[in-house]
Protein backbone atom coordinates (compact mmCIF):
# COMPACT_ATOMS: atom_id res chain seq x y z
CA UNK A 1 0.00 0.00 0.00
CA UNK A 2 2.78 2.13 0.85
CA UNK A 3 4.14 2.38 -3.10
CA UNK A 4 1.07 2.96 -4.35
CA UNK A 5 0.41 6.20 -2.31
CA UNK A 6 4.33 7.35 -3.22
CA UNK A 7 3.06 6.82 -6.73
CA UNK A 8 -0.22 9.16 -6.07
CA UNK A 9 1.57 11.75 -4.09
CA UNK A 10 4.37 11.91 -6.91
CA UNK A 11 1.86 12.43 -9.71
CA UNK A 12 -0.04 14.91 -7.68
CA UNK A 13 3.67 16.72 -7.22
CA UNK A 14 4.34 16.45 -10.88
CA UNK A 15 0.65 18.09 -11.55
CA UNK A 16 1.08 20.84 -9.38
CA UNK A 17 4.46 21.83 -10.56
CA UNK A 18 2.98 21.98 -14.03
CA UNK A 19 0.39 24.12 -13.39
CA UNK A 20 2.77 26.69 -11.35
CA UNK A 21 4.88 26.84 -14.28
CA UNK A 22 1.61 27.27 -16.93
CA UNK A 23 1.47 30.95 -17.53
CA UNK A 24 -1.70 32.32 -19.14
CA UNK A 25 -2.09 32.94 -23.07
CA UNK A 26 -3.11 36.50 -23.83
CA UNK A 27 -5.39 37.95 -25.58
CA UNK A 28 -3.77 38.06 -29.13
CA UNK A 29 -3.08 34.59 -28.38
CA UNK A 30 -6.07 32.97 -27.70
CA UNK A 31 -8.09 35.08 -30.22
CA UNK A 32 -4.61 33.71 -33.23
CA UNK A 33 -5.82 30.40 -31.94
CA UNK A 34 -9.29 30.39 -32.26
CA UNK A 35 -8.91 31.92 -35.70
CA UNK A 36 -6.39 28.70 -36.49
CA UNK A 37 -8.82 26.46 -35.26
CA UNK A 38 -12.22 27.99 -37.37
CA UNK A 39 -10.25 27.77 -40.31
CA UNK A 40 -9.23 24.45 -39.84
CA UNK A 41 -12.97 22.95 -39.44
CA UNK A 42 -14.00 25.54 -42.23
CA UNK A 43 -11.75 23.42 -44.32
CA UNK A 44 -12.45 20.25 -43.22
CA UNK A 45 -16.35 20.82 -43.64
CA UNK A 46 -15.51 22.36 -47.19
CA UNK A 47 -13.71 19.55 -48.16
CA UNK A 48 -16.36 17.20 -46.91
CA UNK A 49 -19.30 19.01 -48.30
CA UNK A 50 -17.68 19.19 -51.91
CA UNK A 51 -16.63 14.99 -51.73
CA UNK A 52 -20.24 14.80 -51.02
CA UNK A 53 -21.63 17.02 -53.68
CA UNK A 54 -19.38 15.09 -56.07
CA UNK A 55 -20.96 11.90 -54.74
CA UNK A 56 -24.48 12.88 -55.10
CA UNK A 57 -23.41 14.29 -58.85
CA UNK A 58 -22.22 10.80 -59.70
CA UNK A 59 -24.76 8.78 -58.28
CA UNK A 60 -27.40 10.79 -59.81
CA UNK A 61 -25.55 10.06 -63.04
CA UNK A 62 -25.05 6.37 -62.27
CA UNK A 63 -29.02 5.99 -61.03
CA UNK A 64 -30.67 8.66 -63.28
CA UNK A 65 -32.26 10.81 -60.08
CA UNK A 66 -33.45 7.14 -58.62
CA UNK A 67 -30.84 6.26 -56.09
Amino acid sequence: MQISLSIVERKIGEIIQTLRLAKKTSREDYTQHLRLVGLGLGAVGGIAFIIKLVSVFISVGIFGGRG
